[in-house]
């Protein structure tokens, strides 16, 4: 008697109202290196603290300059976004003059930039 294609398992029942939702819609979206990527590390150098996020790929749409070398980060390449974690003015001014980076220019900079 040959096999049946068909699954043994029903599928479990979704957890959330939101879940439900999605399982209804048929949607499974769900990509690990888009949900770490919207959350910035601290990282603590000589020179201040500073708030890293890590922009894909995928997300990366314009073209940037990076402030380590000079040249220019264009659509499509994955690189760092760094903003002053402990600005003088505020988180907000900290914000407002974020960087973008090459990740290798971030990990291999001097402490001479502030």
């Amino acid at each position: 008697m040959p096999r049946s294609n068909r699954p043994r398992r029903r599928p479990a029942a979704p957890r959330s109202d939101r879940d439900a939702a999605e399982a209804r819609e048929g949607r499974d979206d769900f990509n690990p290196e888009r949900v770490l990527a919207g959350f910035a590390r601290l990282e603590s150098a000589p020179d201040g603290d500073w708030r890293v996020r890590q922009v894909t790929t995928r997300s990366a749409a314009k073209v940037y300059t990076c402030p380590g070398c000079s040249r220019s980060i264009p659509p499509g390449t994955a690189h760092l976004v760094v903003w002053a974690d402990d600005h003088l003015f505020g988180e907000e001014a900290g914000i407002a003059e974020r960087r973008h980076w090459h990740t290798h220019c971030w990990r291999t900079r001097t402490y001479r930039y502030r």
